[in-house]
């Protein structure tokens, strides 16, 4: 079993920048691939980013990429999403989320992700 808890979230004008992390419980999760999910309010869940297990492989939502950079740091069970010229488009509940199976890719696949957080709030204003 593995526990996330996600912090960092915040108001932020456009432009600015926020750095989320995901903190993880559980000695297993260094080899679990992680995924960021966002909601908008009102929309569905939707793709963001997410790392391989041993984080040598990222996937982006082409509406990020280019501004937003996952990393993962295994020795402190955490994943961060550093977001970077932030926009009100990006408003919205971030969740990290863990893929049960062990030494798995990245995916875009929400279906594929087990283990979720309880979100954290990033607001954009312009």
């Amino acid at each position: 079993q593995v526990q996330l808890v996600e912090s960092g979230g915040g108001l932020v004008q456009a432009g600015g920048s926020l750095r989320l992390s995901c903190a993880a419980s559980g000695r297993t999760f260094s080899s679990y691939a992680v995924g960021w999910f966002r909601q908008a309010s009102g929309k569905e869940r939707e793709f963001v980013a997410a790392i391989s297990w041993r984080g040598d492989s990222t996937l982006y939502a082409d509406v990020v990429k280019g501004r937003f950079t996952i990393s993962r740091d295994n020795a402190k069970n955490t994943v961060y999403l550093q977001m970077n010229s932030l926009k009100p488009e990006d408003t919205g509940v971030y969740y990290c989320a863990a893929r049960p199976t062990a030494y798995s890719r990245a995916s875009y696949s929400l279906n594929e992700y087990k283990y979720w957080g309880q979100g954290t709030q990033v607001t954009v204003s312009s």
